[in-house]
């Protein structure tokens, strides 16, 4: 078993579940929303979504990370795409405008099931797992079959664990935080997501010899 393959995957699941998880998308959106209308609880459930969307998603790109990790073509094809992609997300997270909290809390029903079906129609997320979180698993799997494992569960939980976080600040101050702070965050993000960028290039450039 390498350990430290495992724990480096672990810590990458962790990372882009963090800078997921804060990114403004549909999801964040209704978790906020949810937060704000119906109080902690129907944030929580919402932000919940991801078990029930991105699981079936994960579970589909563990198994093809070890096809993938054998077709360097493919791979090469993905790595490209996923950098451009993780630049796009990156420059997103510096024009994205703070949410509007100006919702009064009531009583409200079926958070969980519109957190579902917001994460369902997101392109984003399928976007995400087959061409940033799938050549990260294809990268190890061949070395180590538990560190793609590792990578997803760690994405996971992180993803969820932020969003839950951010529905229950957003309970807490009724949704007073500064636009400075919430761009602050979201430029610690962008910044992230350019350095995921060019890692997903290199990975692309060293398999020139392999495809040319």
């Amino acid at each position: 078993m390498q350990t430290d393959l495992i724990l480096a995957l672990a810590a990458a699941g962790v990372a882009l579940g963090i800078f997921e998880g804060i990114r403004p998308g549909p999801l964040l959106t209704m978790v906020i929303r949810e937060t704000l209308t119906g109080g902690w609880s129907a944030g929580a459930r919402a932000a919940s979504a991801p078990i029930f969307t991105d699981g079936p998603l994960i579970i589909v790109s563990v198994f093809l990370s070890g096809w993938i990790a054998e077709q360097p073509s493919i791979l090469f094809l993905i790595s490209l795409l996923g950098a451009g992609f993780l630049v796009w997300f990156g420059i997103d997270c510096f024009r994205i405008e703070p949410p509007d909290p100006e919702i009064e809390q009531e009583e409200v029903t079926g958070s969980f099931r519109r957190g579902v079906m917001t994460n369902l129609l997101n392109p984003n997320v399928y976007v995400f797992w087959f061409l940033i979180g799938g050549p990260l698993m294809a990268t190890a799997a061949g070395e180590e079959p538990l560190a793609p494992v590792a990578y997803a569960l760690s994405f996971l939980i992180s993803i969820i664990i932020v969003k839950v976080t951010i529905a229950y600040f957003f309970d807490r101050t009724r949704g007073r935080l500064s636009p400075r702070g919430y761009r602050f965050a979201l430029g610690i993000c962008g910044i992230g997501m350019f350095a995921f960028a060019a890692g997903f290039a290199y990975q692309a450039y060293g398999l020139v010899p392999e495809v040319f």
